[in-house]
């Protein structure tokens, strides 16, 4: 009866149940076996997990530059890397390239993604650039009188090589004309230097070059009447008033400059003989001979700052402060400055130092046309921006426009002393500005007492109104009048009794 049920259940349990008992069989038997295996190989280290994985480098990777990364600074607007400074500029917006300033205010980062940075009143970062500025070179400011073990740390620091080093007391600072001995840019080495504590300011070192243009047309010396130089002379001729001309070298053996070279400095240190424009803009403002230069009485001191360099001439910024600080020292209560170039912040440091003491400073305003952004140092808050005219009082077509220029001479086609007891007729700002400078001399001379402030005011209410009505961007107040501007400045009073040029206001003389 047993046997009859089983077979029943089996019967009724189907093909399916058989195949169920005939897998859990192999299971079981694989279980076993896998059992036996493991305990005969004992555990496998090789698998155990100690923990997180620790790479390699145990250490953070460290920069070259050990010190955190700073804030770059934007002292003034940026300029594009291939702006020229001789008399043609080629300016083209940086922001069309990719480059120069970012939205925010700052240079673009070194991964060129433009993020803007914050601000430091005393650091310096500039968009690098090979036309604008020395190839390789930085001029570094330390405040005070550093040790050379100090300076020779820096430039370990930095990787640096130290060409030529001097203290300004002007400033209060030494300055450091250094060289990049490896193929880092100016533009990094200065991003590297201003993370420095040690160093006050460090830039490029820029480049500038005289502004003077092709001389060609009429040699008489219209600017005489043009500026009525012959009746301010009547009043003051520049007596015992020291201008400085930091210039090319000028040939102080030149017959129309004869007794009124007061001192002379090569800030170049160079052998280079006289040169065309340092001694024609002598000669526009000091010749006596053959030629009436504007303040024939004034003692000029002669300073070399510009080298020959292709067809014209050539400075640093490095060697402009040598001699701004050399003009101040030695006495100049003016300073001419017939050139142009970059803003360089060094300088316009300088130049407010200057302008402290009461030095007054006048500067061409370039001859890079009516496209140039402003040049300095003419744009300077302290200097006077002179512009350029000619016998028919337009204003010379290379001639830089903004509303930086105070006042507009005579400086095409003009009559000037030459190196070699010659002569040569000459255009350019350079010489409008020669001009300025010399009629300031005039005035010093009348009234000692003169601020840089109040000369510019007399320079711009006595000037021949030209162009729009009123001051404009290309003339300033207008062209200057000598003998109105040295009759303004004080006693004796004048009347108008005498005729004057067409257009121009009544000519005074004493009484």
């Amino acid at each position: 009866m047993g046997k009859h049920r089983n077979g029943a259940a089996s019967k009724r349990r189907g093909p399916a149940f058989g195949l169920l008992v005939a897998a859990a069989a192999l299971v079981v038997s694989f279980a076993a076996a896998r059992a036996q295996s493991i305990m005969s190989r004992g555990p496998n280290v090789n698998n155990i997990n100690v923990g997180p994985r620790i790479a390699p480098t145990v250490t953070p990777s460290v920069s070259p530059n050990v010190g955190p990364r700073m804030p770059t600074v934007n002292l003034g607007p940026s300029l594009a890397p291939n702006v020229r400074y001789s008399p043609n500029l080629n300016y083209q917006d940086p922001s069309a390239r990719g480059q120069g300033t970012s939205a925010s205010g700052g240079p673009p980062d070194q991964s060129g993604n433009g993020r803007g940075t914050s601000r430091r009143s005393k650091k310096n970062v500039v968009v690098d650039s090979d036309r604008r500025f020395v190839p390789r070179e930085l001029v570094i400011e330390v405040e005070g009188n550093p040790t050379d073990a100090e300076a020779d740390a820096i430039a370990r620091r930095h990787r640096l090589t130290r060409v030529q080093s001097q203290s300004f007391p002007l400033i209060g600072s030494t300055m450091y004309r250094w060289r990049i001995p490896d193929n880092r840019s100016v533009n990094a080495v200065v991003r590297e230097l201003v993370a420095d504590n040690v160093i006050k300011s460090a830039q490029p070192n820029y480049r500038f070059t005289l502004q003077q243009a092709a001389a060609e047309g009429d040699p008489a010396q219209y600017a005489l009447a043009k500026l009525r130089l012959p009746q301010a002379h009547t009043l003051a001729h520049g007596d015992n008033i020291t201008v400085a001309v930091i210039d090319s070298g000028i040939d102080v053996s030149h017959p129309e400059l004869a007794g009124v070279i007061g001192g002379t400095f090569d800030a170049l240190g160079s052998k280079e003989g006289p040169h065309t424009h340092g001694t024609g803009i002598a000669g526009v403002i000091a010749a006596h001979a053959r030629l009436m230069g504007t303040a024939p009485s004034a003692s000029l001191l002669a300073i070399r700052a510009f080298g020959v360099a292709g067809g014209g001439a050539e400075s640093t910024s490095f060697v402009l402060l040598r001699s701004i600080d050399y003009a101040v020292s030695h006495g100049a209560r003016i300073i001419n400055m017939s050139f142009a170039g970059p803003e360089d912040p060094l300088i316009g440091k300088s130049l407010a130092a200057a302008a402290a003491k009461g030095v007054i400073l006048v500067a061409a305003s370039g001859n890079a046309g009516p496209k140039s952004p402003p040049l300095y140092p003419a744009a300077d808050r302290n200097v006077i921006a002179v512009s350029a005219t000619d016998a028919a009082d337009r204003l010379f077509p290379a001639s830089n426009r903004g509303g930086h220029i105070a006042i507009a001479a005579p400086g095409v086609d003009i009559l000037t002393a030459a190196p070699d007891a010659k002569y040569q007729v000459t255009s350019g700002t350079s010489f409008a500005a020669a001009y300025i400078s010399g009629l300031v001399a005039l005035m010093i001379e009348r009234n000692p007492a003169l601020t840089a402030d109040e000369v510019r005011g007399i320079l711009s209410k006595t000037a021949q109104d030209l162009g729009p009505p009123g001051r404009d961007d290309q003339f300033g107040a207008g062209r200057a009048d000598a003998f109105g501007a040295v009759t303004a400045v004080g006693a004796p009073v004048a009347t108008a009794t005498g005729p004057a040029p067409a257009g121009g206001p009544a000519q005074p003389t004493e009484r």
